[in-house]
Parts: C-alpha cells; sequence; structure tokens
C-alpha cells in the first residue's frame, strides 16, 4: 500500500475515532451517529422515535425556554436537520429565485453559511400549501443532501460541511401535480431519492462520493409524495414504501424487486413505518386509508380502515399503532388486529408529524399549537399544550433536550419563517 494511501487512512480513522466523523462512514457503511444528532427525516431510526435519553422542555410560549430564534427568507416545509455542531435547513425565495440550504450554529442560531442550490426556475404550481423546499436534508457526516424541485424537474445536491458544492444529479422530469415533498436518506454507499410523480416517475440509488445514479426503478406515472424508508425486516434492509396503489420492498443498494403487491392507495405524503411484522400505510387519495399489509412479501392485509392520516405519519411503539389525523384526532390501535383503542380530540389541521420522546408524544399543528400526550395504549391522555409562531408545516426535531422548529410568523402583514430552538433556560 502507498505511504500517502496509509496516511490518509489513518487521518480518518483519528478523526472518526475523535468524533468529527461517523466511524461507519470510513467502511462506506450506513453512518452511524450519536443520540444528540438528527441526521435525516424522521430522525435516526427514520421512525419518528427520539432518544429517550433526553429531556426536552414541556413547556414554552415567545417568551419562555427560547433557546435562539433565527429568521430564514422564503417559504419551506423541511424540517432540520441537526449533526455534531450545525444545523441544516432548506428554503425557497420565490422574490430572490434562490432554492438554498441553510446552515446554523447549533448553540447560537448564528448563520454559518448559505448555499443556493438555484438560482432560477422556482415554478409557483401545485398545492396551495405545498412549497419549493418540502425537503429534509440529510448528513452523512461529511455531506449534506437536498432534493429540490427546480424547473419542472428533481435535482440532488450534495455539499461539504463547509457548504462547498460537490456534485449535482438530475434524477428525472417531474409533472407537478401537488407539488413535490420526498426527502433523501442514506444507506451505505448511497443516496436514496424518491420522485413518483404523473410524467416519468423514478426512485433512485446515487452514489455519494460522486452523484453518479447508481439504480434507478420505473414507477407508475401517478402521483406520490412518499419518502424513502429503509427498515430490517424478515433479517435483511429493505427499502419499503407506498403509494401508486402498491406497496413495493426494492434492495436499497442494487434497486433490485424484492417484493410488490397491491395494497397503497394512489396519493399517499406520511412515511411507511412497521413492527417488524406489518408494513402500516396511510393515504388520502383516492380513498382514506390505514391497512396493516404483512412484511413477508405474500401481500396479505391483515386489517384496514377508513382513518385519513394522509400528510402526518403514523409512529409504533412496542405492540401499538399510534397516529394523527389531518383532522386533529390523536388516536390509538393494536398493531396486530387493528383494534381502536382510543381517539381523542386535539384541535386544528395538521400537516407536522408527531414525534415520540420516551412516553410523551410532541404534535404540533398548522397553528402553531404543540400537543403532548402519553404514548398510553389505555386511554388518551393529555399533558400538555404549546404555542410558538402563526403557521407550522415542519415537523419538528427533538434531539439533545432541545426542539427545533421552523415557524412562520406574520407581522405587519408580511409573513416571516424563522428556526426556533426550544430548550430549558
Amino acid at each position: 500500500m502507498r505511504r500517502t494511501t496509509k496516511l490518509s487512512i489513518l487521518l480518518i480513522l483519528a478523526f472518526a475515532f475523535a468524533g468529527i466523523l461517523p466511524l461507519t462512514a470510513v467502511r462506506g457503511q450506513t453512518p452511524s451517529f450519536k443520540d444528540t444528532d438528527w441526521p435525516w427525516w424522521r430522525g435516526p431510526g427514520r421512525d419518528g422515535i427520539a432518544s429517550s435519553n433526553q429531556k426536552p422542555p414541556v413547556k414554552w410560549s415567545s417568551g419562555e425556554n427560547i433557546v435562539w430564534k433565527t429568521p430564514i427568507p422564503g417559504r419551506g416545509h423541511g424540517s432540520v436537520t441537526v449533526v455534531g455542531d450545525q444545523v441544516f435547513i432548506a428554503t425557497a425565495d420565490l422574490d430572490a429565485q434562490e432554492q438554498s440550504v441553510f446552515c446554523l450554529d447549533r448553540d447560537t442560531g448564528a448563520v454559518k453559511w448559505k448555499f443556493i442550490a438555484h438560482d432560477t426556475g422556482l415554478l409557483n404550481e401545485g398545492n396551495k400549501k405545498a412549497s419549493l423546499a418540502s425537503s429534509t436534508p440529510a448528513c452523512d457526516g461529511d455531506r449534506v443532501f437536498i432534493n429540490f424541485l427546480n424547473n419542472r424537474a428533481i435535482h440532488t445536491t450534495a455539499l461539504s460541511r463547509e457548504g462547498k458544492k460537490l456534485w449535482q444529479t438530475k434524477i428525472t422530469d417531474y409533472t407537478i401535480h401537488q407539488g413535490f415533498a420526498t426527502s433523501p436518506t442514506v444507506y451505505e454507499s448511497l443516496v436514496l431519492v424518491a420522485a413518483d410523480n404523473k410524467g416519468t416517475g423514478a426512485w433512485a440509488g446515487l452514489n455519494r462520493d460522486s452523484g453518479q445514479i447508481v439504480w434507478k426503478h420505473a414507477r407508475p406515472k401517478l402521483p406520490n409524495y412518499a419518502s424513502p424508508i429503509i427498515y430490517r425486516i424478515g433479517g435483511k434492509d429493505q427499502l419499503v414504501f407506498m403509494g401508486c396503489k402498491l406497496v413495493t420492498s426494492l434492495s436499497p443498494l442494487t434497486g433490485k424487486v424484492n417484493w410488490e403487491k397491491p395494497g397503497s392507495t394512489e396519493e399517499t405524503v406520511s412515511s411507511i413505518v412497521t413492527d417488524g411484522t406489518h408494513l402500516f400505510t396511510s393515504g388520502g387519495w383516492p380513498e382514506n386509508h390505514i391497512a396493516a399489509m404483512k412484511a413477508d412479501g405474500s401481500g396479505k392485509i391483515a386489517w384496514k380502515n377508513g382513518t385519513r392520516v394522509y400528510v402526518p405519519s403514523m409512529i409504533v411503539k412496542g405492540e401499538h399503532l399510534f397516529a394523527v389525523t389531518d383532522a386533529g384526532v390523536a388516536m390509538c390501535w393494536v398493531a396486530a388486529t387493528g383494534e381502536a383503542l382510543w381517539k381523542g380530540r386535539l384541535g386544528g389541521t395538521f400537516s407536522s408529524s408527531p414525534v415520540l420522546v420516551g412516553d410523551v408524544f410532541y404534535a404540533i399543528n398548522e397553528a402553531g399549537e404543540c400537543y403532548l400526550f402519553k404514548a398510553n395504549p389505555k386511554e388518551f391522555e393529555l399533558v400538555g399544550k404549546n404555542k410558538l409562531g402563526d403557521e407550522v408545516f415542519a415537523t419538528p426535531t427533538i434531539v439533545g433536550g432541545r426542539i427545533y422548529v421552523r415557524i412562520a410568523e406574520h407581522v405587519n402583514g408580511k409573513r416571516q419563517e424563522s428556526v426556533v430552538c426550544i430548550g430549558e433556560k
């Protein structure tokens, strides 16, 4: 082995053991992170469950337990990603014609850098609730990945942790229906991207180093908005997703189809969840439904109901499935049978997904009202309610004992978004 190669490997290992890089990134495997990091959509487990080894605030307001608040230009619905001392968030500024990623200091909220991924091609089309920055960044320890719909095509961009462009790859042309919302995720040497649409729908695995498309899976020509989710089921890692009337399992490394069965509605937004035995799907067009499909590839539907959980993602805890409906009702079912155990009225309309910390759910509605309720299968137990901002569409990130949430406020007739860090003071 060449001396320079040996030196490079030693330096990488030194950085990894020092905590600067995830050790697994050295081997080209899926990186692992500390429980104080939130590296991609829905957290480390991609399931909406935050580390229980923390105590985030249960009370806050505009004047209480606000660590910092940083204004962000434009509009977006993507959530915050937190790795190390950095906070990443995507935004789209129609006036400036910019789609950007901001990096904030985790402790102070100060803007460390701004990277403009696209400076033209922003089209204000689709659902009025949609944004042109609804993707949550993913981080593999030394790169940040982001998806944008720009000029009627989906592009994935990779940045260094210092905000420098590494590569940008066009995934597919995109026929706009409601909008675009899916977030990238990282698996082994790849970053995985979903781009279902009515034209040239596709899912792809890109090389994290180069952006080269390693595999591409054609999809039905139907609109859909679910993000790629990876679970270990039946002794192997599976890329599972719902929508386009199908429930599909692929090999995340090769794109090879493990199995694909009818069982989902056409349009879905939320992310699929599992108890290891079932895959739980939800959707809202052309029908409202929640369904439990056996995760063995048989296509057998264990149970199904007509509850509308279209946008917020569900959460599995133990033997129970929990959800917040779009119309603001918290619900709990027995995961194996679908038996309804309780429902509790929250209030308002929900686009944000709940996050579970220990035995408490945090769920924020579109008016910025956050409801805290227990993950108790016996009864609905509301334990808190807080309000911050005038609008919240993004799911909160809860990590390291703090809550990072994107809010919007209306001041003197002007809408202003901010990232807020909520913590005990």
